[in-house]
């Protein structure tokens, strides 16, 4: 009889299911592994038979309310012998009684409802060109747009509101990795607005993309896309976006994007009280 092993996954390892992800089209950032492990180590796990990692899952646990579901991968010649079953149940056991939250795929939703999920909302991924977005809104930068890269008082309390738990050890990772670039617009000494863009495995994703206005989400984002070199110009740069923000289905037709991709926002218990007509782009599928 084969082992089957279940445990929490060294650094080494979250980095293979990151490799996964990619291969399921995906297209994790560069750096993801190491950002996403560094909020809840303990809530990545994998199933390991005979030795052999073979599927994953991640609940990673912002706080005694909340946490977010993911990678959930079974390598293809070990889907539907319940392997990776045993793995989910696993990370559902370390959230506890905490609500949860996770990005389904469209034709795995009816799935998740058997696990007491529902959804919220619908998430879709657009893509267009960094030199086509440019074209659409021009280059010229705006003199309330600084760079960012630490971790402040005013940065926590802004994200608070638009993202259902604090998640500060998170939010500096993603702000200290390489490859990533991180852009504040403030006004009057306040935030109104921020944004990550980061390379990927393909192109670069923006996220989060989080402004008090659709003017705002515009000027992040040729301030992100300026501090590119004239030969990325070509290169695909994708934003996740949830359906219910009209301003921010109304900025991709602008933008001349192309929808790639579809999840569903689900949650295990209720629907958060955080600002959706402030989210231009979510921070990531895999951790919310």
């Amino acid at each position: 009889m084969p082992e089957y092993v279940i445990r929490a996954l060294t650094a080494e390892e979250v980095q293979t299911a990151v490799d996964w992800a990619g291969q399921e089209g995906w297209n994790p950032g560069l750096h993801d592994a190491v950002c996403f492990r560094s909020s809840d180590p303990e809530g990545f796990k994998g199933g390991f038979l005979d030795g052999q990692m073979i599927a994953s899952a991640s609940a990673v646990n912002y706080d005694d309310n909340y946490s977010f579901l993911g990678f959930y991968i079974v390598r293809p010649e070990y889907r539907g012998s319940g392997y990776g079953l045993q793995v989910a149940e696993a990370v559902k056991a370390h959230c506890h009684d905490r609500n949860m939250g996770m990005d389904g795929v469209v034709e795995q939703q009816d799935n998740y409802r058997k696990f007491g999920f529902e959804l919220a909302y619908d998430n879709y991924r657009f893509s267009g060109t960094a030199g086509g977005i440019l074209n659409q809104l021009g280059r010229s930068l705006h003199d309330k747009i600084a760079p960012l890269s630490a971790l402040a008082d005013d940065l926590r309390s802004y994200d608070r509101d638009l993202f259902p738990a604090p998640r500060d050890t998170f939010l500096q990772a993603w702000l200290d990795a390489p490859h990533h670039v991180s852009r504040v617009f403030e006004e009057d000494g306040q935030i109104k607005g921020y944004a990550t863009l980061r390379r990927c495995l393909s192109g670069y994703k923006v996220g989060p993309l989080f402004a008090d206005s659709r003017e705002i989400a515009e000027v992040l984002l040729v301030s992100l896309l300026t501090t590119l070199p004239a030969d990325q110009m070509g290169a695909e740069v994708f934003i996740d976006m949830p359906n219910p923000n009209a301003q921010a289905m109304a900025l991709a037709q602008q933008l001349g994007l192309t929808k790639v991709f579809e999840t569903g926002r689900m949650y295990s218990s209720h629907v958060p009280d955080i600002d959706l007509d402030r989210i231009y782009g979510i921070t990531t599928f895999e951790l919310g």
